[in-house]
C-alpha cells in the first residue's frame, strides 16, 4: 500500500510506484482533495478523480482508490490490512503518524521508505 496526492504525475512518481511494484501488488491510497487543502494549505492542480485515473493508467498497480475523509483515522489500513506500506523521500510526518497508529492498534504491518529520484528535479512543489 502507497498514500499520495499524486498531483500531475511526473518521472519521479514513476519511479517511486515501479520500486514499490516490486514489493508485489501495490494498492494505491489517492489523497482526497481535502486533505490534499489540509495537508499542503492549497488547492491540487487535479482533481482527485483525475488523479486516481492518472495513476491506473501507469500500468504499475494493481488498485487504486481514494483515501479516508478524516486524516489519521486509517479506516483503509484497517479494511486492507497490507502486509507493507511503502513511503516515499519525503513522506516523514505520514511515517511518523503510521508508526504511531501501528504502535497503537495490533496491525502488524512493515513500513519502506523509497529513496528519492532527483528529488531536487522532480518535486511537485517545483512545478
Amino acid at each position: 500500500m502507497v498514500f499520495g496526492v499524486f498531483d500531475r504525475l511526473h518521472a519521479g512518481h514513476l519511479y517511486f510506484l515501479g520500486h514499490v511494484a516490486r514489493q508485489g501488488e501495490v494498492v494505491v491510497v489517492v489523497a482526497r482533495d481535502s486533505s490534499v487543502r489540509k495537508l499542503k494549505d492549497k488547492e491540487p492542480k487535479q482533481r482527485e478523480k483525475e488523479r486516481i485515473v492518472g495513476v491506473k493508467k501507469t500500468g504499475l498497480i494493481k488498485k487504486a482508490i481514494l483515501g479516508d475523509n478524516e486524516l489519521g483515522s486509517y479506516k483503509i489500513v484497517k479494511k486492507i490490512k497490507p502486509d507493507v506500506i511503502c513511503l516515499g523521500y519525503d513522506q516523514e510526518a505520514l511515517e511518523k503518524d503510521l508508526k504511531r497508529y501501528l504502535s497503537e492498534s495490533e496491525l502488524k504491518i512493515k513500513i519502506i521508505k523509497i529513496k528519492s529520484f532527483k528529488a531536487n528535479k522532480f518535486h511537485t512543489s517545483l512545478l
